[in-house]
């Protein structure tokens, strides 16, 4: 598989105090790949930048071989970003929402339709495609923001929290969304604090504790670095961690 994302020596701080610290990784095309950490570790920092929503203070970004930080307006247009907290125009509806997102990615409009039909019947969304996004539940703004993401068909897809208020059907749909892209070709990096989902889905794993890279792997090197074989992800996050069961 060739190398989606390549981040060098990646580092942002904040008053004096290193909030990302010398991170570097790779995601490879095809590969979903889950950057797991405690509440403050540094995982939304890290793909603010990459997403090129923050200046980093030092490293490298490259995305499908574009320096982000040299020419961020091109590697834009291969990265789509879904934040925790979904972010709509309340006023529009869920189908302008689509017509309206991919209209700023300059998707070809007949295209862009048949696009955010799809989505929207996938989503579950179909039969409230005319109501307002003010309208919507957080589910349900958690998946419209998703097919936004979608729409212009990004090469690297970055996930942060987004099984978060969802129910379990809901989720079920996110999660084989996500597996339908990747089996496509595209690169995921996928945050979460459930870490069972991150132990099936994951083809690797990078762990992120004070802004630093502790280990990063399959599940199986993941237990074998911490002496952990045949536990849970669960068991080997904190163990990795340092921090004591029951707090994850």
């Amino acid at each position: 598989m060739s190398t989606a994302l390549c981040v060098t020596d990646l580092a942002k701080s904040y008053g004096g105090k290193r909030a990302v610290d010398g991170i570097s990784f790779d995601v490879r095309g095809g590969e979903l790949y889950a950057l797991l950490g405690p509440n403050g570790a540094g995982k939304t920092t890290t793909l603010r930048m990459i997403a090129g929503l923050l200046n980093a203070d030092a490293g490298a970004i490259n995305v499908f071989g574009v320096d982000a930080r040299q020419d961020p307006a091109a590697a834009k247009q291969l990265i789509a970003w879904l934040p925790d907290e979904p972010l709509l125009y309340d006023k529009l509806t869920a189908w302008e929402y689509l017509e309206f997102v991919a209209g700023l990615w300059g998707v070809d409009p007949k295209s862009a339709r048949a696009d955010a039909e799809h989505l929207l019947k996938l989503l579950g969304l179909w039969d409230n495609r005319n109501d307002r996004c003010e309208t919507f539940s957080r589910g349900m703004k958690q998946k419209a923001v998703l097919a936004g993401a979608l729409i212009h068909h990004p090469k690297l897809l970055m996930l942060d929290e987004p099984l978060t208020g969802l129910d379990a059907a809901a989720s079920r749909l996110v999660k084989d969304l996500i597996r339908e892209r990747v089996a496509q070709g595209a690169a995921v990096i996928l945050t979460t604090h459930i870490l069972e989902v991150a132990e099936r889905m994951a083809d690797r794993i990078g762990i992120i504790k004070d802004g630093k890279l502790l280990t990063e792997g399959s599940l199986e090197e993941l237990r074998s670095h911490a002496g952990a074989q045949g536990q849970s992800l669960e068991d080997v996050f904190l163990s990795l961690t340092g921090q004591p069961q029951g707090v994850a």
